[in-house]
């Protein structure tokens, strides 16, 4: 293995939209119906549209980046050009969380699904895996490291082909629900039972946020994409537009096909009836033959998914490092394969360590949506930051309306953090101000000789105070708070502070003379790292 290998281009617009829709279609659409409705009642058609609006608006934001800086690792490494290691840092971090669990959870996701077939592998009257269980598990997990072993087109080839399967079946699903269409089930008991409130805790709790994103392994892989300009934003937005189009029928139509009997004690015990929702609802209107094809897609799909994650986490990894503060093993990249196998590894061994405790598929959505949502929410204030201090760097695809595209998007960002409730808030949050405490307690040895420890911290303590200011209206709050802050009044603070936030963290970036954007190509960085850091500035023009 060496450190001078190269990423290899070879992906296509047809093989990225499919890396976007794959895994955007991972375990979430299988699970999140039952949930979002428990919530939301009926009018948890209004969560997934409103996830889709919070995606699409972060999707476009991504657009101008990763056309821009088409960077492996991107969504790590943008905040690094922006506003310095600190917060590429703390980004990494998060993002790695969030990416390696996701593996992890979509494999936990296939094993209680083929539970339905074989019900040795999950304990009776628990979602927990038995040791057979969790092997399979294993087993998965080292299949998908095999695949993304070889080259980054095997994994494309193998994805593309899973991907035709995965969404056969959907469309099957709501063909076949629209025929048992019940309107009465709409009004039973009020399109909106639980009020504004359950349809934005349905976006975070229900899974309708997770079910979303998908978009970063995408931005993740940019340094191996075909005439990435036109690319990445074509298959950014093309995923977000499909999938919510998908996402809002499957809903409706499980809405209006649950026989309406099944609701005499309302919505809440929704989720607990049909735990497995379109098999259930498959086995209860009698129509065997789809109840078989969703428990086969349900094995296919999340493994797809969690397939996508353990190719995109890699790049994570490489990109995190190459900023200087995660070890510089990670940046080596395989000369034959173009891959960067000693990420791949750490991937892998994570993504086991997830398995350990034996969580299920509903103890782990919410803590990664808040988390994966952190990592997106950086994107708008990266952008409005390096319009200031690097106006003149290339930008193939610029977003139009920026003034109120960015502040928007960050502010939606903000309220599914929010909503995630206080439990997730406290832990998730409180976790990264710990980090931020260790990378100020040993910065001094992290070697970024262009930017002091100093302005690292002035150009990322918007996002410090982005966390703190979060954990308090959360704890005051009434998701999961102690309520002294009512609803719809605390949901109106938290997007009035994160409007504020906004506009500290776009105005504290790093400043014009001491930027750093790669001028070259991500196939010689590894090489250049070491001349880098003896050489210190670098052009502020990608």
């Amino acid at each position: 293995m060496t450190g001078q290998g190269k990423f290899k281009k070879q992906l296509s617009l047809i093989d990225l939209t499919f890396i976007g829709l794959g895994a955007i279609f991972g375990s979430g659409w299988l699970f999140a119906a039952s949930h979002v409705s428990a919530i939301a009642g009926p009018a948890g058609i209004f969560s997934w549209l409103l996830g889709g609006f919070a995606v699409l608006l972060l999707g476009i934001v991504y657009c101008e980046l990763g056309a821009a800086l088409p960077r492996a690792g991107g969504v790590v490494r943008y905040p690094v050009y922006s506003h310095g290691p600190l917060l590429g840092y703390l980004m990494g971090f998060i993002t790695l969380i969030a990416f390696s669990s996701l593996v992890a959870i979509e494999v936990v996701a296939s094993r209680q699904y083929a539970a339905a077939w074989f019900p040795e592998l999950t304990k009776a009257g628990s979602s927990d895996p038995t040791v057979l269980g969790w092997f399979v598990q294993l087993g998965l997990l080292c299949l998908f490291f095999l695949l993304n072993y070889r080259s980054v087109k095997t994994f494309a080839m193998a994805n593309n082909l899973v991907s035709v399967f995965k969404f056969i079946v959907p469309l099957l699903v709501i063909g076949v629900l629209f025929t048992f269409f019940k309107p009465a089930n709409f009004e039973v008991h009020g399109f909106a039972p639980f009020g504004l409130s359950g349809i934005e805790m349905a976006v975070s709790a229900g899974g309708v946020i997770f079910a979303y994103l998908g978009l970063t392994p995408i931005i993740s892989v940019a340094s191996e994409v075909k005439n990435p300009q036109r690319t990445i934003p074509i298959a950014l937005i093309l995923s977000v537009l499909l999938s919510t189009a998908i996402y809002v029928l499957l809903q409706t139509a499980f809405l209006g096909g649950i026989p309406t009997e099944m609701l005499a004690n309302g919505w809440a015990g929704v989720a607990k009836e049909l735990a497995l929702p379109y098999r259930d609802i498959a086995l209860a209107l009698g129509v065997g033959w789809l109840a078989y094809l969703v428990v086969a897609d349900a094995v296919i799909s999340p493994s797809g998914c969690g397939n996508i994650y353990m190719n995109a986490t890699p790049r994570v990894i490489y990109g995190w490092a190459q900023t200087g503060t995660f070890f510089k093993i990670f940046t080596r990249i395989d000369e034959k394969s173009g891959i960067p196998r000693p990420a791949l590894w750490l991937t892998f061994g994570l993504s086991v360590f997830w398995t350990l405790p034996f969580p299920s598929w509903e103890a782990l959505i919410n803590v990664v949506s808040a988390a994966l949502v952190l990592s997106y929410a950086v994107a708008p204030v990266t952008v409005a930051a390096l319009r200031r201090s690097a106006p003149d760097m290339p930008r193939p695809f610029r977003v139009k309306g920026m003034s109120v595209l960015g502040p928007l998007s960050f502010i939606i960002a903000a309220l599914i953090v929010y909503w995630s409730g206080w439990g997730t808030v406290s832990w998730l949050l409180g976790l990264q101000i710990l980090m931020f405490v260790i990378y100020l307690l040993c910065g001094r040895m992290v070697p970024t000789a262009h930017l002091n420890l100093g302005q690292q911290v002035r150009s990322s303590a918007w996002l410090i105070g982005f966390y703190a200011v979060t954990i308090v209206l959360s704890k005051l709050g009434s998701f999961g708070g102690i309520g002294v802050l009512s609803h719809p009044f605390d949901t109106v603070i938290v997007a009035v502070c994160a409007l504020g936030i906004y506009y500290w963290g776009a105005a504290t970036g790093v400043p014009a003379h001491l930027i750093r954007l790669e001028t070259e190509d991500d196939e010689s960085e590894a090489a250049e790292s070491s001349a880098s850091t003896a050489t210190g500035q670098r052009p502020a023009h990608a």
